[in-house]
């Protein structure tokens, strides 16, 4: 078999697979609930909860294998997107709280109902909550070997293979420690994971300013 071929083949049995998860999640009526590890009132480090969001978009398994797959394989690429370019450098800890924010966005429900609404609110123009969503990263090339492994880590998280342990602590803002924005000081630091600082809260500054 040909190197090309071979890659085809695990390109296509991995979406077979993530496919057969998605429509697993989906009969369970917890698609995206199993990866949430929010708890507004604290919980203990190191111990794992997963209450379902408040907020979150469903898919019936009544709609069908193929509009499950379609939509959730769609908000599996949407979570590898954010772990990929906000934290590809920062190590499966570094990712893991990225998918957090998101995680904690989605039960406030003040940013969108669904990973991808979270993820792409406002994407396109100026004021997006994930920079890479409108400043021309998606146009360009990935790095191959990080893009799998960011690939293979939202997998996990959304079938709770890697359980979220709240290790940002609620947080639903972050940004590099390079920057230093002004919405920070609206918030409530909770922690700092590698090279990103996060911070819970809200206010309408921070809502149009959640990274850097």
């Amino acid at each position: 078999m040909s190197k090309k071929k071979s890659i085809d083949a695990v390109s296509r049995s991995d979406a077979v697979l993530i496919a057969a998860l998605a429509i697993i999640l989906a009969t369970a009526s917890a698609a995206i609930g199993s990866a949430m590890t929010y708890n507004p009132k604290g919980v203990n480090r190191g111990v794992a909860v997963a209450p379902s969001p408040k907020h979150v978009q469903v898919v019936s398994a009544s709609a069908g294998p193929d509009s499950i797959s379609t939509g959730l394989l769609a908000e599996h690429r949407c979570l590898s997107e954010v772990l990929y370019y906000e934290a590809r450098g920062e190590g499966r800890q570094g990712q893991q709280a990225i998918a957090e924010v998101v995680f904690h966005r989605m039960n406030t429900g003040n940013y969108g109902h669904s990973i991808c609404a979270v993820v792409y609110e406002g994407a396109g123009r100026p004021g997006c909550q994930f920079t890479f969503t409108c400043n021309g990263d998606l146009a360009r090339n990935k790095e191959q070997d990080a893009w799998r492994e960011s690939e293979a880590l939202a997998a996990k998280i959304l079938t709770s293979e890697i359980p979220l342990l709240n290790a940002t602590a609620g947080a639903t803002n972050f940004h590099a420690v390079t920057v230093d924005p002004d919405w920070a000081e609206t918030m409530n630091k909770t922690t700092q994971i590698g090279n990103h600082i996060f911070y819970r809260g809200s206010s309408a500054l921070a809502h149009r300013n959640s990274e850097s």
